[in-house]
């Protein structure tokens, strides 16, 4: 059974609408490795990241209760199954990378997000680890901890106003510190403030888009979405080859 859109009945179009645009910005912004000059691209590769921690945000708020151990655990299995996937063909593509590709920050996140979104014994537990784990380890996560903490962020601002949007905002330009970028943010230097109002702006323009009503059909994207995220780095690191 199909919607009026013609997506799967049940299923969240502006959800599934999201997670492509993460993935379409996250290619926008690689594709900067095969082609430098195309890195005017950047900046847009900033509403990734946000859009990911988002979707997980969302994912959250569709379920009432706290999600079963089971399911949590099989989601974070899946996050950290492909990160471990995705490692080798990220640094094929980037090479001397400085952090470990953005799952494992993704997972850390879904895990403190959790807690907050129905307090329970193990997510917890859970979340706790993963709070002590991000601080640890941030010199060596992707956006660090504060881009763990960006999905608890969203989550708190996913049913408010849309000016709250401000704080995962304002937590995503921390995931995003770079001293030389916001040396040059402060003397006014249009590229860097471009990439900076968008990591401001990106969680707003996120919930516009699961507030919004497409009116068209939008291709689910399921667990094999998974695949797109180590698969894109082998196909740009093979055209790179060639």
């Amino acid at each position: 059974m199909r919607g009026k859109d013609g997506s799967p009945a049940g299923r969240d179009t502006t959800l599934d609408l999201l997670k492509w645009l993460a993935l379409a910005s996250m290619l926008l912004d690689h594709l900067r490795f095969v082609w430098p000059a195309l890195g005017w691209l950047y900046p847009f590769g900033r509403l990734a990241f946000p859009f990911f921690c988002l979707a997980i945000a969302a994912n959250l708020a569709r379920s009432p209760a706290a999600p079963e151990p089971r399911r949590l655990l099989r989601y974070l299995g899946a996050l950290l199954l492909f990160a471990l996937l995705a490692e080798g063909p990220y640094r094929l593509l980037v090479g001397e990378a400085t952090t470990l590709n953005v799952l494992p920050t993704l997972a850390l996140g879904l895990s403190i997000a959790q807690a907050l979104h129905r307090p329970r014994r193990l997510g917890l537990l859970l979340a706790s680890a993963a709070l002590v784990l991000a601080v640890i380890g941030d010199r060596w996560l992707m956006f660090g901890a504060a881009g763990a903490l960006l999905p608890a962020a969203c989550l708190l601002v996913l049913r408010r106003p849309l000016w709250c949007a401000a704080l995962p905002g304002l937590v995503c330009l921390a995931a995003n510190w770079w001293p030389p970028l916001f040396a040059e943010a402060a003397v006014l230097q249009p590229f860097a403030l471009l990439v900076l109002g968008t990591c401001l702006g990106a969680p707003a323009l996120g919930l516009r888009v699961l507030r919004s009503e497409p009116g068209f059909a939008v291709a689910p994207l399921t667990r094999w979405g998974y695949l797109l995220y180590p698969g894109h780095f082998l196909l740009l690191a093979a055209i790179r080859a060639l």
